[in-house]
């Protein structure tokens, strides 16, 4: 028997339009006549707004295997070996907790760090680390990207946003510091760039090179001025050139690896011209950016907003042109709680949409869906009534293996959802010890 099959080491590096990329995962990689490499964990939060017009009509009628899809629920029942419904969860510090109005707001800042915000519209902003970044901090490192946050609608971050609430919070659901957020990247053009690079392989190598060492040059010489300033400054404005100087280091780094690249990969989509008109095709792109990120190993820990909190994004695609949070305070309008209902149905046919991609990418000895865990939900439950308890939460994929999807799993009274987020990262080989109002871990993802 001959065996002329060429082994490729895991971690091989390609130059594709000036920036470093990792390959997905080859058969090449794998020695003849061995067992393919286990492949790594992922993790993905797709965040919807608003919550839903009903828990009702979210939550499946039986538990365990013996379930029925209920009507928001219907576009996902091909799906069902691949996908845990969860019940029962909270977001407790998504409540006002004696801060008034601002529901919106405390959502998106708690949803991934089980922290009640401060209450401010000014610069000093306070969270907590989301359960993404906690998982970044760890494994970051193993790839070139520590995470990647995506979103489908724009939005200042800066200001008011809602009942006193700074716009950094309904903008974002990854936050690296208390006090410094993940704004998500909305321009698809600007997010594959970011992942690819953005430079003209038409050059010669010597003119690209020269280019990089002037943008060498550049933040050497930022670098060093913020230093010599920062000790002129008062603690607040320290802090935020800390934070700067970290956001140049990470360039820094993104240039270092670029450098050390031997060959070229071409991702197998068209740079994108920019931000689609239609939400369906928009949605889409920034799902297959998340997936070449995955899929190429360039980050294991994504975030995608379909909307920001609060959100008023109308919906013409489906025939609705009534903006979505005020139809969320429906006051019993029947044909409002349609309206928000078909919305609801929508938005999870995006999802099952890119969950069956997942599960059509082969990665490793399975499918990119069998080792991903993709969560998609809300930090809000019932939009007229403005609740953080019993959340519509989905679980998708099956991790390292460990998890066993097909079921409808109902959890006691008040677990908070941090909870998940902790048996998660254990998948990944994260041992947190706590992540906001965390509790402990969750039961049974694990058993069938």
């Amino acid at each position: 028997m001959i065996i002329t099959r060429k082994h490729l080491h895991r971690r091989t590096f390609l130059k594709g339009v000036g920036a470093a990329v990792a390959l997905p995962m080859l058969d090449a990689m794998t020695p003849a006549l061995s067992a393919a490499p286990k492949a790594p964990v992922r993790w993905a939060t797709l965040y919807v707004p608003n919550g839903v017009v009903n828990i009702d009509w979210w939550r499946p009628k039986g538990e365990g295997r013996n379930f029925e899809f209920s009507r928001l629920l219907k576009p996902l029942e091909s799906l069902r070996e691949d996908i845990f419904v969860l019940s029962g969860l909270d977001d407790h510090n998504g409540n006002a907790l004696g801060d008034g109005p601002g529901d919106h707001g405390r959502a998106g800042a708690s949803f991934l760090s089980g922290v009640h915000c401060k209450k401010t519209a000014g610069a000093d902003i306070l969270a907590g680390v989301s359960a993404d970044q906690v998982g970044a901090q760890a494994i970051g490192s193993q790839t070139r990207f520590a995470s990647l946050e995506l979103g489908c609608e724009d939005s200042r971050t800066v200001g008011n946003c809602d009942s006193g609430y700074s716009c950094a919070y309904t903008n974002s659901i990854s936050w690296r510091t208390p006090t410094t957020p993940n704004p998500p990247e909305v321009n698809p053009r600007m997010a594959f760039e970011r992942l690819f690079g953005t430079a003209d392989l038409s050059l010669s190598p010597e003119v690209r090179a020269r280019r990089a060492g002037y943008r060498k040059s550049i933040l050497d010489l930022v670098r060093e001025d913020t230093k010599k300033l920062t000790g002129s400054l008062g603690t607040n404005d320290r802090r935020k050139m800390d934070e700067y100087l970290y956001a140049v280091r990470e360039i820094e780094q993104r240039i270092e690896k670029a450098e050390k690249d031997e060959r070229a990969f071409t991702p197998n989509m068209e740079k994108p011209a920019g931000i689609p008109i239609n939400f369906t095709e928009y949605v889409g792109l920034m799902c297959d950016i998340q997936l070449l990120a995955f899929q190429a190993d360039l980050t294991r820990i994504s975030t995608l907003m379909f909307a920001r909190e609060g959100s008023m994004r109308v919906y013409p695609e489906i025939g609705i042109n009534d903006p979505h949070h005020p139809l969320t305070h429906h006051r019993n309008n029947a044909d409002w709680i349609e309206k928000v209902a078909q919305i609801n149905v929508y938005h999870v046919d995006l999802v099952a949409k890119y969950l069956k991609k997942l599960k059509e990418t082969k990665d490793g000895d399975g499918s990119l869906l069998d080792h991903s865990m993709i969560i998609y939900g809300a930090s809000i439950c019932d939009g007229n009534r403005h609740n953080h308890e019993n959340l519509p939460i989905i679980l998708a994929g099956r991790g390292d293996g460990s998890l066993q999807p097909g079921r409808h799993i109902v959890y006691p009274k008040g677990t908070p959802i941090t909870n998940l987020y902790l048996t998660l990262l254990d998948r990944m080989g994260v041992n947190a010890e706590k992540i906001g109002d965390s509790t402990g871990r969750v039961e049974q993802l694990t058993v069938a």
